[in-house]
C-alpha cells in the first residue's frame, strides 16, 4: 500500500523540540491533574496514567481508538484533526482523589513549589476552594486529552492543550479553544474513518500490452458511503457527531511517464450508480475506455506501480442541528502492472 497519509509531524526535529521542552522543566517534577506539565524522573510512563483517556465513544466504520490504524487515509491540504482537546472529566470528589494520586511521588525532589501552587489553585481558594466540592452536582471539571499516537510521534500540536483543569457549570459551554463540541467530535471521527482498499479491476487482468488500452473500474458495492459517529456522555454533557465519507473520484497514476490516461487528467468521476469507470466487455477492444490507461512501453522484466487513489467527500452532522463540510480525504494503493511488448495484436 502506498503511504498516502500526510506525516503527523513525526520528524526528527519535531521530536527533539518536544524533548528539549520537557528537559528544561527539570529532572524531578510532576504533572498535576490540571494540566501543569512537568516530567517526573522514573515515573513518566505515559504520564504515569495521569493523562486523561478520552471518554469519547466511536462507532461505525471505525479503525478503533488508535488512529495509526487508518494509515493511508489523509486529508487533502494542510488541515488535520485536533491533536489535543478538552473533555468533561471529574466530579469534585473524583478530582480530589485524582489530585492526591497525581502528587503521590515518593522520593521525588524539587516538586514542592509546583505542589504548593496547585494546592493554592484547587484547594486554598486561588481561585478554587476544596476542589469545588460545595458545587457538587452543579458542574464538572474539564481537562485536556492528547491523541496518544501523535504525542508518541512528537507532534507539538499534541502538547498545545496546556490549560489547567477548569470548572464548567451545568449547561454552560467552556470558552476554551478545542473544548469538545459537536464539530470537534466530527473532526476526531474523521481521524478514525476506515475506508476500503482501493484495488482497481483491470482488463486485461494479468498483463496488458504496449499501446493497448487498459480498462479500469471499481465495483460500486465496495465503494459506498462510510461513516463514524463520535459520542460523549459525561454527567449531563451529551453530544455527538457523525462524519460521513462519500467516494467521488478515482485518480490513476500509471507509474511511468510513458503512458496516457483516460481521461487525460487521470481522474475518473463516480457514476450515477456509484461505480467508477466501466467494466470491459467483449466487442469494446476498439473503444476508448471512460477510465483507463495506455502504456507506451514495456515494463521489461519488472512491473509498473499503478497508483489508484480515491477521493472522498467528507461532511458531518451533529447535536443541535449542527453540521457542515470537512476537507476531502484520499486513500490509495499501488498495483503492479505488467506491460508486454508485442508486434501485433489480434482483435
Amino acid at each position: 500500500m502506498r503511504a498516502l497519509r500526510r506525516a503527523r509531524l513525526a520528524t526528527t526535529s519535531g521530536a527533539l523540540a518536544v524533548a528539549c521542552v520537557l528537559a528544561t522543566a527539570g529532572s524531578a517534577a510532576a504533572k498535576d491533574p490540571g494540566g501543569s506539565q512537568f516530567d517526573v524522573e522514573g515515573n513518566n510512563d505515559n504520564d504515569g496514567g495521569q493523562t486523561l483517556e478520552s471518554r469519547i465513544v466511536y462507532t461505525g466504520s471505525t479503525v478503533g481508538e488508535r488512529a495509526e490504524s487508518a494509515e493511508g487515509f489523509a486529508p487533502v491540504g494542510d488541515w488535520s484533526p485536533p491533536a489535543c482537546w478538552y473533555e468533561p472529566k471529574w466530579s469534585p470528589d473524583e478530582f480530589a482523589d485524582e489530585f492526591r494520586k497525581s502528587w503521590d511521588i515518593p522520593h521525588a525532589s524539587g516538586v514542592g513549589e509546583a505542589y504548593q501552587s496547585s494546592q493554592d489553585y484547587y484547594i486554598n481558594g486561588h481561585p478554587y476552594e476544596d476542589f469545588n466540592k460545595k458545587q457538587a452536582g452543579k458542574g464538572i471539571w474539564w481537562d485536556s486529552v492528547r491523541d496518544a499516537t501523535r504525542a508518541e510521534e512528537g507532534d507539538p500540536a499534541a502538547f498545545a492543550c496546556d490549560t489547567k483543569a477548569f470548572w464548567v457549570e451545568n449547561g454552560e459551554a467552556p470558552n476554551v479553544e478545542n473544548a469538545v463540541t459537536p464539530e470537534i467530535l466530527a473532526q476526531l471521527a474523521y481521524a478514525r474513518i476506515k475506508v476500503p482498499d482501493t484495488t482497481v479491476t483491470l482488463a486485461p487482468p494479468t498483463a496488458t500490452k504496449v499501446n493497448l488500452p487498459t480498462w479500469a473500474w471499481l465495483d460500486p458495492t465496495r465503494f459506498d458511503e462510510v461513516a463514524v459517529t463520535a459520542s460523549l456522555s459525561v454527567d449531563g454533557v451529551n453530544i455527538q457527531a457523525t462524519t460521513t465519507a462519500k467516494p467521488v473520484s478515482l485518480k490513476l497514476e500509471p507509474g511511468t511517464d510513458d503512458a496516457e490516461t483516460y481521461p487525460a487528467s487521470g481522474e475518473c468521476i463516480i457514476n450515477a450508480d456509484g461505480s467508477i469507470g466501466e467494466p470491459y466487455a467483449k466487442g469494446k477492444a476498439d473503444q476508448t475506455p471512460p477510465c483507463g490507461i495506455r502504456y507506451l512501453r514495456s515494463s521489461g522484466d519488472g512491473t509498473f506501480d499503478l497508483q489508484a487513489t480515491i477521493t472522498w467527500d467528507i461532511a458531518w452532522t451533529g447535536t443541535g442541528g449542527t453540521g457542515g463540510d470537512l476537507p476531502d480525504g484520499t486513500f490509495g494503493n499501488d498495483q503492479a502492472v505488467t506491460v508486454q511488448e508485442i508486434q501485433a495484436v489480434n482483435r
